[in-house]
């Protein structure tokens, strides 16, 4: 057993503006700002000293139509992350890309890339596409349903493994000498030809600093909880309560062993949006002033994408009418859609409680309090069980994000469940997670 003490994975998850619907709108937000690089950069290399495990930028291949009423455009996260790679030296760079619309081929020569580039600081939100208007961006009628997204990303994720591991480790020589560039002979087709998926290979870039880039998926359905047990090293979540984060955390952990795989090796990291104050009741105006900030027009628009009920005239105060709340057998497979009802069947809010519930992170954790009150939930998570670290969620930018780090992380030194310092250079190094071997490398031929 190692005697290493287990530490905290922290990542900073960037949304244009903060996780807040309203946080464009709050006075100390910079939404003029959101379309340059620099700002990026600089909260890039916040995060960076603060010593946080990786940059997280979500993304989806299609324009929200609530864009009217809050900033939820998308830059594209490769661009994106190769400009905090220049700006930066350790501290990882995960994108979302879709294994719906994307070829595995285009997929796995852009990460190769930022792996390289980066020096070993890639990782993968492997997603399959939730958002149904996306089909017609490229060319389809319409959008695949749930268990055939899965049943291509399946597939995708061996194809593109393989296309990673086509390069054997010593295959580049760069012989000037001899004259010999390459070795040839360890270099490898993939010649793939399955049911969804064809594919020759091989790549046309050498196996990347970490072989290949951290595997993360985020999604809790029940088929997302098996693609995760099978391939994920990192699994990005969204839970409400304690017991909930348990039961998921027991559960993925089990699928993993079950799957042959170290359950160590599956880092499991909830969403957690804080708003902090001084004083609770500090915090507690800081997050009725966001609230006051939404507009009911875009709530409402988003939460009817995520039950499927319209409520659009409804009487704002009045108890929200769970029998009104469709069946729809793709949506309920989503995990958010769990998440919701969960918040309606445990909390019987109101309409407008239940928008202010989601305005601040979507369905994510949203806690209110002091920094030590929100060490003390997050050391809960992380030693009952619940949670190997956190997806750090600020309601704005970067003030929410500053106040983070300034307040709670040095809480959670001193109690030493956070690094004071990056001990290796990769994003693999951070997460503990070990350098797959190449499935075409000596070992494997064994």
């Amino acid at each position: 057993m190692s005697l290493t003490p287990r530490l905290l994975n922290l990542n900073l998850f960037i949304y244009p503006g903060g996780h807040h619907e309203a946080a464009w709108r709050y006075h100390e937000s910079a939404p003029d700002r959101l379309l340059d690089l620099t700002y990026y950069q600089e909260l890039a290399r916040r995060a960076e000293a603060a010593k946080f495990d990786a940059i997280f930028l979500a993304d989806g291949p299609s324009l929200p139509d609530n864009i009217r009423y809050a900033s939820r455009f998308r830059l594209e996260p490769f661009t994106w992350l190769s400009g905090l790679a220049a700006a930066t030296e350790r501290i990882g760079l995960i994108a979302t890309a879709s294994t719906t619309y994307l070829e595995p081929y285009n997929l796995a020569r852009l990460f190769a890339s930022l792996d390289h580039l980066s020096r070993g600081r890639a990782g993968w939100n492997i997603v399959t596409t939730g958002a149904p208007q996306a089909a017609r961006n490229f060319g389809l009628d319409e959008h695949p349903p749930h268990a055939e997204r899965y049943a291509r990303a399946r597939e995708y994720l061996d194809v593109v493994t393989k296309l990673w591991d086509s390069w054997e480790d010593d295959a580049l020589l760069i012989d000037q000498g001899g004259g010999v560039f390459a070795d040839t002979e360890r270099i490898h087709p993939v010649d793939h030809s399955g049911r969804l998926l064809r594919v020759q290979g091989p790549l046309n870039i050498p196996r990347s600093p970490q072989g290949r880039p951290v595997y993360v998926q985020a999604g809790s359905s029940q088929d997302g909880r098996s693609f995760a047990a099978r391939y994920a090293e990192a699994v990005f979540t969204a839970h409400q309560t304690t017991g909930n984060a348990r039961e998921f955390y027991s559960d993925i952990k089990a699928r993993v062993k079950a799957e042959g795989r170290d359950p160590d090796q599956l880092k499991v990291l909830p969403g957690i949006s804080p708003f902090i104050g001084s004083t609770e009741a500090e915090a507690r105006r800081l997050h009725d002033e966001f609230n006051e900030l939404t507009q009911p027009e875009y709530s409402l628009r988003q939460l009817r994408q995520m039950l499927g009920v319209d409520l659009s005239g409804h009487d704002l105060d009045a108890p929200f009418p769970r029998d009104l709340v469709p069946a729809d057998g793709e949506r309920e497979v989503n995990s958010r859609f769990q998440v919701v009802l969960d918040i309606v069947d445990r909390e019987r809010p109101t309409i407008r409680e239940l928008l202010h519930r989601l305005a601040g992170a979507r369905g994510h954790w949203v806690t209110v309090g002091t920094p030590e009150q929100i060490a003390d939930r997050i050391e809960e998570w992380f030693v009952g069980g619940a949670a190997d670290g956190f997806n750090v969620m600020p309601p704005y930018l970067t003030g929410g994000f500053d106040t983070f780090v300034e307040h709670v992380v040095p809480i959670l030194r001193a109690r030493g469940l956070f690094r004071t310092e990056y001990t290796g250079t990769t994003l693999r190094d951070h997460f503990g997670l070990p350098r797959p071997t190449s499935q075409y490398g000596p070992k494997a031929l064994v």
